[in-house]
């Protein structure tokens, strides 16, 4: 299981409300991550890890994320969107 960290919800440059931006909530986020079917890569644009993957409503989405810590993982999710905003 990946541990997520995440800024305080009323932080207005803080990740919660960055993916809010996209429509995405923070358990959808948390489903991809932790699902072990999503798929890994790296984002053209920055160069940071993401996932692609399916919220347990089948929903698809992109999160960009950072490495916190490596054992056990933690990560800091940087954006998250669906595929077609791209």
């Amino acid at each position: 299981m990946v541990e997520v960290i995440w800024d305080r919800e009323d932080d207005p440059k803080g990740n919660v409300q960055h993916i809010a931006e996209h429509g995405v909530t923070r358990e959808e986020v948390e489903e991809v991550l932790n699902d072990p079917s999503s798929q890994t890569g790296h984002s053209r644009s920055s160069g940071r890890p993401m996932s692609f993957g399916y919220t347990g409503a089948g929903r698809p989405l992109v999160v960009v994320w950072e490495i916190v810590q490596h054992d056990p993982l933690v990560v800091y999710p940087v954006t998250a969107y669906e595929p077609d905003e791209d």
